[in-house]
């Protein structure tokens, strides 16, 4: 496996492999070692489950962790756009910062999100694929621009761990947040439920569609696996019968760029806020965030804290499945021959 950057990348029955090893992890098998081989992990933006499941699979696989957090007292400013005079904020270019950290690491993870300036430059997922194209070695999206593969791994983790059927209905909502969001999760959520072959609705108000590509992607994933597709704002339809009821706020894409009009499209959708009602219209459904989650914004107190959430078994199900996911890099490299020997080279010096 060459990185890991969009899980519809792999076959459904490689998925299907990876889920199948994280939950055997998760019940208490040990995991293969790679002692002297080396993990760097680049995070760009704010983490907690990311970061803390990141290093405890590190530990888990006995291989050494460089860890190295941008901005402030972090790694330089980087700068992944091509041909420009770099005289501003970022003092180091992609096309440097990343072959020099794939020669110190056999596996680099990398966390950036979207910018939600430039629609063009969040669509190409600049930086995360800067990163993928120079560094020399596989590349594992810890979130993106345009995807979070992890999070949806784990999403499928724990709709198997519970035994979710795969026709089940899940339903992916919109939901409001003061501030605009980056469509990262809800594109892998979205992708993710359909490839696993489940009859999927996105419910979202008017004006909150994902990008047309994505969209395009997910319907192709649902046709090859056997699921449906179906965009609604008819919220008792959408909640109907569902299994799943998984909320996520993210930007529109009319407004992207632009604070004041996001602010005033989403001004009057407050009551997008999932509550025990929303629920008791489902068919008894779990529900389900990524998480950090606002309270009583996102998802009332009485979800969150009653016996519809499975969010802390969704959260802990990050860590068993990258710990899969990174020894199935590892065991790719040492398949292929490409990782560096265990014992050092010892030179003669002259005397």
């Amino acid at each position: 496996m060459k990185g890991f950057y969009d899980l519809s990348d792999l076959a459904t029955a490689d998925v299907e492999k990876l889920v199948a090893r994280a939950l055997h992890l998760r019940a208490g098998v040990a995991p293969r070692r790679f002692d002297g081989k080396a993990l760097g992990i680049l995070f760009f933006n704010p983490s907690l489950r990311t970061q803390a499941s990141f290093q405890r699979a590190a530990g888990k696989l006995g291989v050494d962790l460089v860890q190295l957090q941008a901005g402030g007292n972090g790694v330089w400013g980087i700068e992944c756009e091509d041909g420009v005079t770099m005289d501003a904020g970022n003092a180091e270019h992609v096309r440097e910062a990343a072959p020099v950290l794939g020669r110190f690491v056999d596996v680099l993870a990398i966390r950036a999100f979207a910018g939600i300036q430039s629609l063009d430059r969040d669509l190409r997922d600049a930086l995360m694929n800067g990163f993928r194209k120079h560094a020399g070695v596989p590349v594992v999206n810890m979130e993106s621009a345009l995807w979070h593969p992890c999070q949806a791994l784990a999403d499928w983790t724990t709709l198997d761990f519970y035994e979710v059927s795969r026709r089940a209905k899940f339903v992916l909502t919109w939901a409001w947040h003061p501030k605009p969001l980056p469509h990262a999760v809800p594109n892998s959520t979205l992708c993710m439920a359909t490839q696993r072959g489940m009859d999927v609705v996105v419910l979202r108000p008017k004006g909150y569609d994902l990008h047309q590509s994505i969209l395009a992607q997910a319907g192709a994933l649902a046709r090859d696996n056997g699921g449906t597709l179906t965009i609604t704002d008819d919220r008792e339809s959408a909640l109907k019968d569902a299994s799943i009821v998984y909320a996520k706020s993210w930007a529109s894409l009319g407004c992207w760029g632009n604070a004041e009009a996001e602010t005033a499209q989403r001004a009057d959708l407050r009551e997008w806020c999932v509550s025990p009602e929303w629920m008791k219209r489902t068919d008894r459904a779990r529900f389900m965030h990524c998480l950090p989650v606002r309270r009583n914004v996102v998802v009332r107190d009485e979800v969150l804290d009653g016996p519809w959430s499975i969010v802390i078994d969704q959260a802990e199900n990050r860590l068993h499945s990258q710990t899969a996911l990174l020894e199935s890099q590892f065991a790719s490299l040492e398949r292929k021959g490409q990782i560096r020997a265990k014992s050092p080279v010892t030179l003669e010096l002259p005397q």
